[in-house]
């Protein structure tokens, strides 16, 4: 019983206007389906009475073909009325359901701008600002602070290894110096060796002689 008192919407009422309309337009294509039998029935009994001579009949029956042909030609209008009808329905539906979501839209959007401040949402993005380009300096000096701290580690390294480079050369040279230079013990000659090294007359000669003096 609720569902009879129940106020129908608007798409309630177009949908019953649409099923109308296509009950229309079967009524008109069955109607035309009838008058185009009608038709080709008068066209065959014109024929006949041609055959037979009867001029009369043939006119009588000529008008009614007339007539049914007008009548036929009446349905393909109507039936073009009645779709142009179910397609303005169609559009008129889709406006409205435009209608109502933009009025939804603008509801929306009112009640949005009721809630909102202006001016604390302005304050609130240049505190925004003012907080991130604080954060981007704070950030900016602990890069720079970071990169003097790794730059003066590098340098303290690189002198290091520059000495390191520096003692190892000379720790070089001095041990190859020690290695080449003669030990004292080794550079005085002692007295055996100076009496066992004298040298003859005949052998200084010799030496002479092969380095080609005479």
């Amino acid at each position: 019983m609720a569902s009879l008192f129940k106020k129908k919407t608007v798409d309630d009422i177009i949908k019953e206007q649409n099923r109308e309309l296509r009950g229309t337009q079967r009524a008109i294509s069955r109607d035309r389906a009838a008058l185009e039998k009608q038709e080709k029935q008068l066209e065959l009994e014109i024929k006949k009475m041609a055959k037979t001579g009867n001029k009369e009949a043939c006119k009588v029956l000529a008008k009614q073909l007339v007539q049914l042909r007008k009548q036929k030609n009446r349905t393909y209008a109507v039936s073009s009325k009645v779709t142009s009808m179910s397609t303005q329905t169609k559009v008129m539906n889709s406006q409205m359901k435009m209608a109502g979501a933009m009025s939804a839209t603008a509801k929306t959007m009112q009640a949005v701008n009721k809630k909102m401040d202006p001016q604390k949402t302005l304050q609130t993005m240049q505190n925004f600002q003012k907080e991130n380009m604080k954060m981007e300096m704070t950030e900016e000096m602990i890069n720079d602070t970071l990169d003097d701290i790794f730059d003066a580690s590098d340098e303290e390294e690189e002198s290091q290894d520059i000495v390191n480079q520096v003692l190892d050369e000379i720790g070089i040279e001095i041990s190859d110096k020690m290695a080449k230079a003669p030990s004292a013990a080794r550079g005085l000659p002692s007295a055996s060796a100076s009496t066992a090294t004298t040298i003859s007359d005949e052998e200084i000669e010799r030496q002479l002689k092969a380095l080609g003096v005479d």
